[in-house]
């Protein structure tokens, strides 16, 4: 049995997530961790809310909310739509909780202790118009880089190059509006980064088996321009994490926080802390999941995330956690992907544009969403969601492979057999050749699962389902009932097993049909399958099932020009 350490990017504390968030993070990290549990291996599945820095605060003010108000009610509306869409973390956190205060202000120290911490004078972005500095995104302007007219003051989400306020081009505050900007002294704290170049270099070379879209990121930030720079660590913000060094007052820091990127992973382990207190668990029972003195020396690390946040943990992150000089955890493995786009342009959760995680849960249940969106997930470029192609996959996949084959298979039986698992009749070689089939295509499901390779794992998933549907058109129970009903009663046994099986293959991408397929078929428990024969043979003959209801619905065309048209601007 393995043990997983699963997280994937905290999302952003300000409004309800979009698609292409959710498939860019959370549901391919939901995917990996139902499939590893499935196979019996220890999971560890963690995530959180972002919630401090400049769009917590921003959001908060939009919403006319004190900030930590704000924060507390849309982590319940986040963690809510998290578990419609069936997301299967083991804790679900907060960036904002004690223990990230405290591991926060703890990991500062040991940066500190260790000389990799410096006070820098520096010149900060000040509105005058709005009476207060203005840290990363309280500026918006033009990237220098690429053009972008929309360019934040930390990043450009255009094209991923970090960035400081002062860099933009015509810079504006993002409170007001106001150009009447101009840079005045302050003091923040800066991590040392550039002196730990050769050591992550080296650290990213020996993950030769990360995909290409990670390592050529962390790369281009390691060595475009001046290279690794160091980076501040500390923002002139009344909510956060106040700057301390472990326990102690920094002089000089008073009323500062901690930088949201370098509070926010850290968060990462914090949760494994707040998950130990919310379920009772002591100190040992996290922590042998994140120090390796305290048995997370066998833990394989998986981080999942948008290409814009490969950076910050290929790097920054790991620049903490190395240069505290302590026995943490770093990653193993870094899934990331490219952008999921929206109907001719991208999405935006600041700008409203596209579909978000409760207006999709209002169209249509969760599995619905989960097998397109991780079908057309974005890893080996951009991909983009239209109406067309989602009401195509739903339509040809769900419906017509997998349901239809469910709805033939079970209202037969009951048609001519009742609703048990008949007897009589054996199997001929038209079930052996379907299970040397399926086996085979079973492996190369494993194996890209494994891999982290998901459109080709449910391509294979696919041809799984189609398969059964291909041996019961030639197998034609209905025909060969005529004049061989125990023929018939061994093909029907036969694919009362298949709809079994495929329940379980499925339960990764599309839980909640999973479970309805397992439970009409009396086998609620059942577990991945060790050989296709042994799991075809797991229905006996008189065993009682139920019809279930069709497992999915056709999209209409009115309905898909409806929603398109209603989807078609932007968010209230």
């Amino acid at each position: 049995m393995a043990r997983i350490l699963i997280t994937s990017a905290i999302p952003y504390i300000n409004g309800i997530k979009h698609l292409g968030n959710l498939v860019g993070s959370q549901l391919p990290a939901d995917l990996f961790a139902r499939y590893h549990r499935a196979r019996g291996d220890e999971v560890m599945f963690l995530c959180a809310t972002d919630e401090h820095g400049t769009p917590a605060e921003l959001a908060a003010t939009k919403a006319g909310q004190p900030v930590a108000e704000y924060c507390a009610e849309m982590w319940e509306v986040q963690d809510k739509l998290g578990k419609g869409f069936g997301l299967s973390f083991d804790h679900f956190g907060r960036s904002s909780s004690d223990q990230n205060h405290k591991l926060t202000q703890y990991f500062a120290g040991k940066l500190a202790d260790a000389g990799l911490i410096r006070e820098v004078d520096d010149q900060q972005m000040y509105s005058n118009t709005d009476g207060r500095f203005l840290p990363d995104r309280y500026v918006e302007g033009t990237c220098p880089n690429c053009g972008f007219e929309d360019a934040r003051g930390d990043q450009c989400d255009n094209c991923t190059k970090q960035l400081d306020p002062v860099d933009l081009i015509n810079p504006r505050s993002t409170i007001s509006g106001s150009t009447d900007l101009e840079m005045r002294p302050t003091k923040h704290l800066f991590l040392g980064q550039s002196t730990m170049k050769d050591q992550l270099e080296a650290w990213i070379d020996s993950k030769n088996d990360w995909p290409i879209l990670t390592t050529s990121i962390a790369k281009k930030w390691l060595n475009d321009g001046d290279g690794l720079q160091d980076r501040g660590i500390t923002r002139d913000l009344d909510w956060g994490i106040p700057v301390k060094r472990g326990d102690q007052d920094w002089p000089g820091m008073e009323g500062k926080v901690f930088y949201v990127w370098f509070d926010a992973p850290i968060e990462y382990i914090a949760c494994a802390g707040e998950w130990a207190e919310a379920n009772g668990k002591a100190e040992a029972d996290w922590q042998r999941w994140w120090r390796t003195d305290k048995g997370a020396d066998d833990v394989r690390y998986v981080q999942f995330m948008g290409k814009d946040n490969v950076p910050f943990h290929t790097l920054s992150f790991p620049a903490t956690i190395l240069g505290s000089g302590e026995p943490w955890k770093l990653v193993d493995y870094i899934k990331s992907f490219n952008y999921l786009n929206y109907d001719g342009g991208q999405f935006s959760t600041s700008r409203g544009r596209g579909i978000f995680m409760d207006q999709a849960l209002e169209i249509l249940p969760s599995d619905y969403w989960r097998w397109w969106l991780l079908s057309h997930a974005p890893e080996s470029s951009d991909s983009e969601f239209t109406w067309e192609n989602f009401q195509q996959s739903v339509n040809k996949d769900l419906a017509d492979v997998l349901g239809n084959f469910v709805s033939r298979v079970t209202k037969f039986c009951r048609s001519k057999f009742g609703e048990t698992v008949p007897t009589g009749g054996s199997y001929s070689e038209q079930e052996e050749a379907l299970i040397k089939e399926l086996q085979e295509k079973l492996q190369f499901y494993q194996a890209h699962m494994e891999a982290i390779e998901i459109r080709k794992s449910a391509s294979y998933l696919r041809a799984i389902w189609v398969a059964g549907n291909e041996y019961l058109q030639s197998a034609a129970p209905w025909a060969v009932y005529k004049e061989d009903p125990e023929r018939a009663a061994a093909i029907v046994r036969f694919s009362l097993n298949l709809i079994r099986l495929y329940a379980v293959l499925s339960a990764p991408f599309i839980p909640d049909a999973s479970k309805s397929m397992l439970t009409a078929m009396n086998a609620d428990g059942a577990e991945w399958p060790d050989t296709i024969e042994e799991a075809l043979g797991a229905l006996e003959a008189g065993q009682e099932f139920t019809v279930p209801e069709n497992l999915f619905r056709k999209i209409t065309d009115d309905e898909r020009e409806e929603w398109q048209e209603k989807f078609a601007g932007t968010r209230d």
